[in-house]
């Protein structure tokens, strides 16, 4: 028995306007046959595949495709789409026979010759091996799932949190959906419903027992527990795609036509409920000002703050404040300086912490060293159409290798490097540069910058709602800012012209899912 495994992630945002090239892909690691197997038996979803096949009775044989990741960011290139397709493609070809295959994906990765590069990919893999050989794919919750790609897969499982904590889980899951196919005999029947919906990432918080999202967790986690149920999910999407087709989706997939009724009605009940809690979704947004100005009364007086700027007590300890706009993990620029220019206006008690993507900065810091004092043009290298830069005399504190493991929100032991770095501090506001995106919100970049990010007074997460999953038993306060970026909450604000309409929160209309 021969199972191959493979994987193709990125999550795109075509509001960001650096495309993604295979440089980024080659950032992130490119591997294939053995060495793929080696590397990420014990890393997300790859390593969910590798660890659930060597435990099946059978003992099949692994063999390794390719595996191409590259962090959030604008649209792949043309050149770099066609690399990727056909390099995966020519390794299943190398692979000769194969019983099966296993792909971890994204379900949001676009090209600029391509909407819908999933779809493409398993298409393409479904013409090579033929209908009967199982094809089963893990997805993002995020993925804009389309026809072709339920079309092409005999099983899609998607990924049920947000924050993503079950990640690795997720390729677990893929994994026993394809034995019940190839051991059981399973014979694969999917309910999918379209909705005409697109919903922000930050109230998302499947862990929030108080949330919508938390409910639609635990039915499909119970659905998934009937033994005739071979997957279940909804995707929300990924929001900042100007794209044909997009749209949240619900699938269920059961074994055989005789629970087809069943899923079918499942899955149109659930599309339905989702429609009604639209508005859930919504979050309350703060204007950057008022945030930062609520986590310095905060520490330094009695005096009550709220959300807004007005009235409200405000405990002391680390206010965690999401620059949701200018979030790397959605695929923005991590250049912003809105946050930065508050920040600096105060007399921070403890650090305040602040991210930034600036290779030119890095360079120059290196060149002045630990220690040196000057003057630094800051921010905006990468999205001047959203930021401006913003002048500091600031001190190099540290200059150092962004290397770490991430786990937790995106991850399970998995290997970032965000290349080289530096500290720069100005007063008591650490800004913590990168060479590359990465995860600008990681407790572990601080830590290898050599700051305790739990010991802060303030930290900007660059993220809309994975953040959570480190900070939110940490932080004695949490605000959502208002302000620009690729990767606005409010993306209907923006300028979409390839969507399909009526898209709600566009339009306003009546739904049901048939």
């Amino acid at each position: 028995m021969r199972i191959a495994i493979g994987q193709l992630w990125q999550e795109t945002n075509t509001l960001n306007p650096l495309p993604t090239t295979l440089t980024e892909f080659e950032a992130f690691g490119v591997f294939e046959g053995a060495a793929l197997i080696d590397q990420f038996a014990e890393t997300n979803e790859l390593g969910g595949f590798i660890q659930s096949l060597r435990a099946w009775p059978e003992q099949p044989e692994i063999i390794g495709l390719m595996r191409f990741a590259a962090w959030p960011s604008g649209p792949v290139d043309a050149a770099t789409f066609h690399a990727l397709i056909a390099r995966t493609v020519d390794a299943l070809q190398r692979a000769g026979r194969v019983d099966a295959v296993l792909l971890a994906l994204h379900g949001s990765l676009v090209a600029e010759c391509e909407a819908d590069v999933e779809g493409h990919l398993l298409q393409r893999v479904r013409a090579l091996i033929g209908p009967k050989i199982p094809l089963v794919a893990t997805l993002d919750l995020h993925a804009n799932v389309t026809r072709r790609m339920v079309d092409n897969a005999d099983v899609l499982t998607l990924y049920h949190t947000a924050p993503h904590i079950d990640v690795m889980g997720t390729g677990r899951r893929g994994a026993a959906a394809l034995r019940r196919m190839m051991i059981d005999g399973a014979k694969p029947v999917t309910a999918f419903r379209k909705l005409p919906l697109v919903v922000p990432a930050e109230r998302a918080n499947t862990q929030d027992p108080t949330s919508f999202s938390y409910g639609v967790r635990k039915t499909l986690e119970g659905w998934e527990r009937n033994r005739h149920v071979l997957s279940a999910g909804l995707a929300t999407v990924q929001p900042w795609l100007d794209i044909p087709d997009l749209g949240s989706s619900v699938l269920v997939i059961v074994d055989g036509d005789a629970w087809k009724s069943w899923s079918e009605e499942a899955c149109a009940n659930l599309a339905n409920e989702v429609w009604t809690h639209r508005r859930d979704y919504l979050p309350e947004l703060v204007d950057a000002a008022a945030a930062v100005r609520a986590a310095f009364v905060g520490h330094v007086s009695n005096v009550p703050a709220r959300h807004d700027g007005q009235v409200e007590n405000v405990p002391h300890g680390l206010t965690v404040i999401s620059d949701s706009a200018d979030a790397t993990t959605s695929g923005s620029t991590g250049d912003s300086t809105v946050l930065l220019s508050e920040l600096i206006k105060y007399d921070w008690p403890r650090p305040a912490l602040v991210t930034l993507v600036g290779p030119e900065t890095v360079v120059e810091a290196e060149r002045r060293g630990v220690g040196a004092d000057w003057t630094s043009s800051l921010g905006a290298s990468r999205n001047p159409r959203d930021f401006k830069p913003i002048t500091l005399p600031v001190r190099v504190a540290n200059l150092f290798d962004a290397k770490f493991i991430l786990s937790g929100h995106l991850a399970e032991k998995l290997p970032i490097d965000m290349g080289r770095s530096a500290v720069l501090v100005h007063k008591n506001v650490h800004i913590v540069v990168t060479s590359r995106t990465g995860p600008h919100f990681a407790p572990q970049l601080f830590q290898a910058a050599g700051i305790d990010p739990f010991a802060a007074s303030v930290l900007i997460a660059k993220s809309p709602c994975g953040f959570r999953a480190a900070y939110a038993d940490r932080a004695k306060q949490i605000f959502v800012a208002r302000a620009p970026g690729c990767a606005p909450a409010d993306f209907w604000t923006r300028p979409f012209t390839r969507i399909p309409r009526p898209l709600w929160p566009w339009d306003e209309m009546e739904w049901t899912a048939k």
